[in-house]
């Protein structure tokens, strides 16, 4: 902030300002000027030195005022002053040339081209993000090798590292997904930040759109076969953005699934459950989130609660949703190629009941609620239970009551005779 100097009579102005440079340029020249004398002996007939002084002063203004301009000038250029890397145009004139090539050790050709035209359609590049900003070892031209690689995976994860410069937190959750594990294990080819968004082609985020197992299908082919001839991938071809992608269901930077060591079998139903828990979602669709309440109220459904609350590293030998359902073929219940279609229900249950017969299926409910009309025999049972069991143990309850009142009164009454 800056302060405007004060003068005892007042604040400082350009007449004042201006009058105290002439008198003190003028004093210079021609020395103080006694006071009994004054400025001007003859306002009509200025003298020779007078007219020498107002020359020398008009000089020394004009010399002033040029080395103030200079300055601000000076100023200003320092302050607006941008490194010349910081132009794409300057970036862009070598490397927007076509066949822009560069010969790794490992005899791989890497592509140093980046079209302007799809830059600029990226997400960084309708944010004019300069080049230097992820390419910060790059100051200047002629400029050496920014990595020390062999290969051009080499090179895809050494550029990658300089994601996390503004993507620390998404960065920091590919530490522990499978993706880094195969890293790690030595696979090289496990997915990194530009083989799933693009190095220079940056897009924006996609919300449950083909874009995102279009993505996944570059390294996962034959599941994305599998998940586009499912119920909810061909759902998602047709347009429906409800039903879930891979990044649903396995994570979208903590990407996770079934390994040795991983828990998403066991814990999967809750994946599932996002889904067919979900009152809102399931009633546009005519499904009934009984689905999920009917599979946890089971002997399956309970155990593998159990082992969730009391065991969570260990594998449940019961089965999940997708033991039976599938994991990315899923179909509906309905479609003769499913696993839980009514005639196929056998082969699937023999997965885990080897001994199972043709009548071992007729035995399950499926995921419907007992009701006049739907398995009417376990109903009537079911109700008769429910009526039953209150009515006896309510009334042993009551007559055990009557029995305690009736015994209180009998000693009451034998009290009250022996004190007679």
């Amino acid at each position: 902030r800056i302060t405007r100097p004060t003068h005892q009579h007042g604040t400082f102005g350009p007449t004042r300002i201006g009058r105290s440079a002439t008198t003190m340029v003028l004093d210079m020249i021609e020395g103080p000027i006694p006071a009994e004398r004054g400025r001007v002996s003859n306002p009509a007939a200025p003298s020779l030195s007078r007219r020498i002084s107002w020359l020398t002063l008009a000089a020394v203004l004009v010399a002033l005022a040029a080395a103030m301009l200079a300055g601000a000038n000076s100023a200003g250029a320092q302050t607006d002053e941008i490194p010349e890397y910081f132009d794409n145009q300057y970036c862009l004139g070598c490397h927007g040339a076509p066949g822009l090539t560069k010969e790794l050790p490992s005899g791989e050709i890497l592509d140093l081209q980046v079209a302007p035209e799809i830059f600029d359609t990226s997400i960084h590049g309708q944010n004019s993000m300069p080049c230097a900003l992820c390419h910060t070892n790059i100051t200047g031209f002629p400029h050496e090798d920014p990595f020390e690689v062999e290969t051009g995976r080499e090179f895809t994860y050494a550029a990658n590292q300089v994601c996390a410069n503004c993507h620390y937190e998404q960065f920091t959750q590919t530490a522990d997904n499978v993706h880094h594990a195969a890293l790690e294990g030595g696979n090289l080819e496990a997915a990194s930040c530009s083989d799933c968004h693009g190095a220079h082609d940056t897009s924006a985020p996609h919300h449950r759109s083909t874009e995102i197992p279009a993505t996944c299908r570059t390294c996962h082919f034959e599941i994305y076969e599998l998940y586009s001839e499912s119920v909810h991938g061909q759902a998602l071809i047709d347009g429906n953005e409800d039903v879930p992608t891979c990044t649903d269901c396995h994570g979208v930077h903590d990407v996770d699934g079934p390994g040795e060591d991983s828990p998403f079998h066991l814990f999967s139903p809750q994946v599932c459950a996002d889904c067919h828990a979900d009152e809102d979602l399931m009633d546009q669709y005519g499904i009934s989130t009984n689905v999920f309440e009917s599979y946890v109220a089971d002997f399956h459904g309970s155990t593998v609660v159990l082992f969730e609350e009391l065991a969570p590293d260990q594998e449940t030998n019961k089965p999940v949703c997708i033991d039976c359902h599938g994991v990315h073929a899923i179909k509906p219940a309905d479609d003769p190629t499913s696993t839980v279609f009514r005639e196929n229900l056998l082969q699937t249950c023999q997965r885990c009941h080897p001994d199972a017969e043709a009548n071992f299926p007729s035995s399950w409910m499926s995921h419907y609620s007992p009701e006049p009309g739907q398995a009417t025999l376990v109903w009537l049972v079911t109700m008769f239970y429910k009526i039953i069991i209150p009515v006896v143990v309510g009334g042993m309850a009551l007559l055990v009551l009557i029995d305690a009142a009736r015994r209180s009164r009998a000693r009451r009454r034998e009290a009250s005779s022996g004190t007679a």
